[in-house]
């Protein structure tokens, strides 16, 4: 049993402790539904993936009032024409999230005014339905989150690849906090890549949708392969993402 110390270290959200961790630039542009939520002062504090116009997918614990949604971004200390930054307007988290706990660590933002959808701007698909996702399915990440524990953020965009993990191996690093039907859980298809500080919120893609958003790693040790990264189960929240852009502000 985890004493409660230990409880408020495990729950320590990945946008405020510690970028993608032993991965490689991306081809700019090359994920248009990628975005950056900034504070006012332009720091880069969350990720976030696009999936309507108006609406940024992200994770719970990356509420912060006064954020900016940046699209269209490969190096986000740059001035690129590509990109579109857009104030958040409204901030849905979902009403069952406890802060520094596991589990419905989902949020909706709605964009101030609706994004411009180019080449440099596009929505992912979200999944159609709720499906158990298997162990060791190949999955990509991105972000611009730091490189290592305790290193600068990334200028630019970076990925790594990830494969899915069983279901009893995160029970076990995570006794007691893992729920399959909200979580799942990866690690590196190399040696230690995966997430790491400044990644929460960005989005786990298998195939062409995306399937999980990025929440948790053990603080000081997102290289660590023996510590599986946690990922919100976006399919178990689609109808509740669905609701939610239905909604007239």
């Amino acid at each position: 049993m985890y004493s409660q110390s230990l409880l408020l270290i495990l729950a320590a959200p990945l946008g405020s402790l510690i970028g993608i961790v032993e991965g490689t630039e991306s081809k700019p542009h090359s994920r248009p539904y990628m975005v950056s939520l900034q504070q006012q002062e332009g720091k880069h504090h969350c990720g976030g993936a696009l999936v309507r116009k108006d609406f940024v997918l992200t994770s719970a614990h990356c509420n912060k009032l006064g954020l900016t949604a940046v699209l269209g971004a490969h190096n986000i200390t740059k001035e690129e024409k590509s990109q579109q930054r857009i104030q958040v307007a409204r901030y849905h988290v979902h009403p069952n999230y406890k802060d520094g706990l596991f589990g419905f660590d989902v949020m909706l933002l709605k964009l101030k005014t609706n994004s411009i959808l180019n080449k440099y701007v596009k929505p992912i698909g979200l999944p159609k339905k709720d499906k158990r996702i298997l162990a060791n399915i190949k999955c990509s990440v991105a972000g611009w989150g730091m490189r290592l524990p305790s290193t600068a953020a990334s200028d630019v965009l970076r990925e790594t690849a990830v494969k899915t993990r069983f279901v009893h191996e995160c029970q076990y690093i995570w006794p007691g906090y893992f729920n399959s039907s909200q979580i799942i859980c990866t690690h590196s298809s190399g040696k230690k890549g995966g997430i790491c500080q400044g990644d929460s919120g960005g989005p786990l893609i298998c195939g062409r949708d995306a399937q999980g958003i990025a929440a948790y790693t053990w603080p000081g040790k997102c290289d660590d392969p023996k510590y599986p990264h946690i990922f919100m189960k976006i399919p178990s929240f689609v109808q509740w993402i669905k609701e939610v852009m239905k909604k007239r502000d």
